[in-house]
């Protein structure tokens, strides 16, 4: 069983508004992350709320998710990670953990991280975009009180360089999909899809 978080709950402080409701191709940015993230069938989705959270809810009306709600999201993204992994259900074997404002995490990606880590490639397995290794991570379900234990805003990336032997890279050819952080990210991330 493979369990999918979204981390949604961030403050959007460069991006001068709630990011993840910015109109992309008619539909809030959000909701593109999340139905890419359910269109790879992972067997549960777990989005992990905070900053306008309950307009963010009303944004991922009529999909397959549930929702967590980080209270402290004003304190980082460890927060969020705690919020979400307790959240994921008992008998999960990993659980992929992507970020909110990554639109251009295709579906592809997700279900060869998945099918990576379904084959015992290893306990944490991320990808590789033209050697630059970025997001979403799947993490096996023996690391999850280390994820328990993160701290401050720097989400699982401490997890991962602290033993790269446990970390299987999936290579991708092509650049690392962009985060949303400013207006300026959103309107290349427009200009990449022509929309």
């Amino acid at each position: 069983m493979i369990a999918a978080i979204v981390l949604a709950a961030g403050a959007s402080r460069r991006f001068g508004a709630q990011k993840l409701l910015a109109p992309l191709a008619g539909r809030p940015l959000v909701r593109w992350t999340v139905e890419n993230v359910l269109e790879a069938r992972p067997d549960d989705v777990i989005v992990v709320l905070g900053r306008d959270g309950e307009r963010v809810r009303e944004a991922l009306r009529g999909l397959a998710v549930r929702c967590v709600v980080n209270e402290q999201w004003a304190d980082g993204m460890s927060g969020s990670l705690r919020a979400g992994v307790l959240a994921v259900p008992h008998a999960a074997d990993a659980v992929l953990i992507a970020l909110g404002d990554q639109p251009g995490v295709g579906v592809d990606i997700i279900v060869s991280l998945m099918a990576a880590s379904a084959t015992g490639k290893g306990p944490i397995v991320a990808p590789s975009y033209r050697g630059e290794r970025g997001n979403p991570v799947l993490f096996d379900a023996a690391l999850f009180p280390e994820l328990l234990t993160v701290r401050g805003d720097r989400g699982a990336r401490d997890l991962l360089a602290r033993d790269p032997s446990r970390v299987t890279l999936v290579e991708f050819d092509r650049p690392a999909p962009a985060d949303v952080d400013r207006e300026e990210d959103l309107r290349l991330v427009r200009q990449a899809r022509s929309l």
